[in-house]
């Protein structure tokens, strides 16, 4: 699972306008730009020109409230509501801006070891993309790698952090990457049996989506202190919970593609434990390789879904109660449908039929 675009339905995009989540975004939407042009400058440097494009088009601060603004409030919006939590938290300007670049290349990183995996294309750099996706992903990785060090060597220039501390962040993101990967590793020639649901939230989603998520926090972690460090040891499950959610919605949006391979779903999980009769006799067949019937999850497995979707809601009403309790400004009344809108546009109606109780 990657931190992939949200929020891009009509109904998801009157959410943030409405509630005015667009508007109390938009420092934090500035402040990602700014370190996403900080970082390609650095690629600039780093790299041959003839491995670059043009740059993606980056809002400038006037434009945030724009078609612009929004298209990179979709794609990054996890890492600007970060930032502005890490904001709210207490954190220097300093430290924010090394803590934004660092995320950014944190995402990007992710996605090009899960374009690997998943035999994807996606890049938050820009590499020239005609030497072959496999090549482009692996192009990334060295060049995310390139640019995290970048980072900290900035930020030990400016006095945020020593070297002795950049190792430590270093060390740690690595072994917490390592983690995620180990659970998509073991994943790759299907797995043998299916946990509980419960196990399986624990085993997995609170890996893959919660512990993705908390990587936001390795460096907080280590160079924070006094009354900024307690708050951070306290908001971090709760962003882990969020992680979790959105895992939870993942595995209903990508439900035949999981079952394609084999891999570990929460919906498949539920209909195998505890689904009816007709549920159980029906992914027996589909586990042994039928084909998956056209809107077979908005129909017969409704129920099942609308539990794994209830599961989903709980997670993200405790995380945002969690931030709320530490006096971050985001509404919990909103959980539910920050939890609709954390899918691509293909996963909209899917979630409105699970949701509403339509076939």
């Amino acid at each position: 699972m990657t931190l992939s675009p949200v929020f891009r339905s009509p109904d998801a995009v009157r959410l943030l306008e409405n509630e005015g989540v667009w508007t109390r975004l938009e420092p934090a939407i500035s402040a990602q730009a700014r370190a996403v042009n900080a970082l390609y400058r650095d690629l600039e440097e780093l790299m041959d020109p003839r491995f670059l494009e043009e740059d993606p088009r980056v809002p400038e601060d006037g434009e945030i409230h724009s078609a612009e603004g929004l298209a990179f409030l979709q794609e990054f919006f996890f890492l600007i509501l970060f930032r502005s939590l890490f904001e709210a938290l207490g954190v220097g300007a300093a430290r924010l801006r090394f803590y934004t670049e660092l995320n950014f290349c944190i995402k990007g990183t992710i996605t090009a070891a899960d374009n690997i995996f998943d035999d994807q294309g996606k890049s938050l750099l820009p590499l020239a993309s005609d030497s072959g996706a496999r090549f482009l992903s692996i192009l990334q990785l060295m060049s995310f790698e390139r640019l995290i060090r970048r980072s900290c060597d900035r930020g030990v220039e400016e006095g945020i952090l020593g070297p002795a501390q950049t190792h430590s962040i270093l060390r740690g993101l690595l072994n917490r990457m390592a983690e995620i990967g180990e659970l998509e590793g073991s994943e790759e020639g299907g797995v043998p049996d299916i946990p509980s649901p419960d196990e399986m939230v624990q085993r997995v989603h609170r890996v893959r989506g919660g512990a993705l998520f908390a990587l936001a926090f390795v460096a907080p972690n280590l160079l924070e202190e006094g009354e900024v460090a307690r708050a951070f040891r306290e908001a971090e499950p709760a962003v882990a919970r969020l992680g979790t959610a959105f895992q939870i919605v993942d595995d209903l949006t990508d439900f035949e593609f999981d079952l394609g391979r084999r891999s570990h779903n929460l919906l498949v999980s539920q209909i195998h434990h505890a689904g009816t009769e007709g549920e159980r006799e029906a992914l027996e067949g589909l586990w042994s390789g039928e084909p998956v019937p056209e809107g077979i999850v908005e129909g017969l497995f409704r129920s099942s879904a609308r539990t794994v979707l209830e599961r989903a809601y709980r997670e993200a009403e405790m995380a945002f109660e969690g931030l709320s309790e530490l006096g971050y400004w985001f509404p919990p009344r909103l959980a539910s449908e920050v939890v609709h809108a954390i899918v691509g546009l293909e996963g909209v109606s899917r979630m409105e039929a699970i949701a509403s109780g339509r076939g």
